[in-house]
């Protein structure tokens, strides 16, 4: 094959990403952009979908510039995205009807609330594999359609288009010409079948969605169609898509049932390979697709578990509390300090994810005393990334009913030497960074390939993986027991403070 390189975008939810990887996995040229975050009400998220776009398009045309590519030396486009993000927008103009509702945000609690008193979610429980919580994008859609004047009427035309944040980039570097989704993200829609891969009719009459605003359920890995959104990148397929935890598993290689990956972003997302057989959790952790590889593949599917503050935290101590300009130096700060002096940060700043689903939980800062510093202030804020992993991690080998060997980790905070050894600690087991750590842009990259036969099969693509540093727990069991116990009377504190 002539075309020796893919291009995959990873919109996440504080920047866009373009990266350009190679036959053998190896990013060799990347680009990245931040946009701003809305706050307008407590609890609410929002994302411009314009921003959204246009740092994407200009990470990919700068990332194959960097490079010195065109159009024609690019095999595929891979597409990976924040989840759960939610846009309604006009078909015939383009132009989004509001702005995009963020992952993170609350707004739709109430509506979550009336659903499970009308005795609804063990419904959408059996049906999804989720939980009612205004994470997830059904709620966020109706909530859109009742505000909207008009909306749900125009819908029931034909005339909207809803989408997550992957099918309003496909809808725009198609230049409009496909409307469709991966059946990763639309897994986390709370409208979709878990079973038939299919918008599920009973759901969408309970949200009072109709089926015609919503887009075509897709394999994660065949053609969409072709770049006609950026002129420089005309008629390069657009091969991959998924969700950007589910891209993370298929980047690390996590193919077998039984591999686990936890990625560290914005927020942590664990998720655990569960195969052909979808688990259904007893500890509130949710049961999602992984991937289906081709239209007639065979659906495969995890285990997950959501922290919805992860990262955020490091980015909330330089933004709200100016302990420091870069995100990058927490690691120094927190290493002022010998241990925590008994400092806990609960950063529940819009509720609790798994496997405790409490929307009221609020952030907590507890244990301070006269002594406490900043360096403690800045290591409970690690801490509490490592703490809600291994909270999450408990709940997922009890329900799969097995011991991980070890987890494999990824994002932007395990470079985060700290972080990483205290997790291995906490959870006693190894953590095991890999030599790329690029993998939710790679898992996109890697799915692309496939549907163009770049790479041959998932075996070829498993034999690139490599780790690159191993972290094995060092420090004494009964100290690590005493900080889970008191990290556990914390975030118990936390709970149900908004509803008080």
């Amino acid at each position: 094959m002539g075309r020796k390189f893919i291009l995959a975008l990873d919109q996440g939810t504080t920047s866009s990403r373009a990266l350009v990887f190679d036959r053998r996995g190896r990013a060799r040229g990347a680009a990245r952009q931040e946009f701003p975050q809305y706050f307008p009400q407590p609890g609410w998220v929002e994302h411009d979908p314009a921003d959204l776009w246009e740092t994407t398009r200009r990470t990919a045309l700068a990332a194959v510039a960097e490079t010195g590519l065109t159009a024609r030396d690019l095999a595929a486009i891979g597409l990976t995205n924040q989840r759960e993000t939610t846009l309604l927008w006009d078909r015939r103009t383009g132009q989004p009807l509001a702005p995009a509702i963020v992952w993170q945000d609350r707004r739709t609690a109430a509506l979550c609330l009336k659903l499970k008193r009308r005795g609804h979610e063990p419904l959408f429980r059996a049906r999804t594999g989720l939980l009612l919580d205004p994470y997830f994008s059904g709620t966020k859609l109706a909530w859109l359609l009742d505000r909207l004047p008009g909306a749900r009427r125009r819908a029931a035309r034909g005339e909207l288009a809803f989408g997550t944040v992957d099918s309003w980039l496909l809808w725009k570097l198609t230049a409009g010409r496909v409307h469709a989704t991966d059946i990763s993200n639309a897994s986390r829609t709370l409208m979709l079948n878990l079973r038939t891969g299919d918008w599920d009719d009973t759901l969408l009459d309970v949200l009072r969605v109709p089926r015609e605003v919503l887009p075509t359920v897709r394999s994660s890995s065949e053609v969409y169609g072709h770049v006609e959104g950026i002129p420089a990148l005309r008629g390069v397929p657009i091969a991959g898509i998924a969700g950007d935890q589910q891209a993370a598993l298929f980047g690390q290689g996590c193919f077998r049932p039984g591999l686990a990956k936890n990625t560290y972003g914005t927020g942590c997302f664990l998720l655990l390979n569960t195969g052909r057989r979808p688990v259904v959790s007893r500890h509130q952790l949710l049961t999602t697709i992984a991937w289906r590889l081709g239209a007639s593949g065979p659906i495969e599917y995890a285990l997950e578990g959501s922290v919805f503050v992860g990262g955020a935290v490091v980015q909330w101590l330089r933004d709200g509390l100016g302990l420091i300009s870069e995100s990058g130096e927490i690691e120094a700060l927190a290493a002022q300090v010998a241990d925590n002096g008994g400092v806990f940060l609960v950063p529940a700043f819009t509720g609790l994810g798994a496997p405790h689903w409490d929307p009221a939980a609020r952030g907590m800062l507890i244990g301070l005393t006269r002594g406490s510093t900043a360096g403690h202030v800045a290591r409970a804020a690690l801490e509490s990334i490592a703490y809600q992993s291994a909270d999450v991690l408990d709940a997922m080998q009890a329900d799969a009913g097995l011991r991980l060997r070890e987890l494999r980790v990824d994002g932007g905070a395990t470079v985060n030497n700290a972080l990483m050894q205290f997790q291995s600690d906490l959870l006693r087991v190894p953590a095991v960074r890999p030599r790329t750590s690029e993998t939710t842009a790679l898992g996109a990259a890697f799915l692309a390939g496939l549907a163009v036969g770049y790479w041959r099969d998932q075996a070829e693509i498993a034999a690139l993986w490599s780790t690159g540093k191993i972290f094995r727990p060092r420090a004494p069991l009964a100290a690590m027991k005493k900080l889970r116990r008191d990290w556990q009377r914390a975030v118990e504190r936390s709970k149900a403070w908004a509803s008080a």
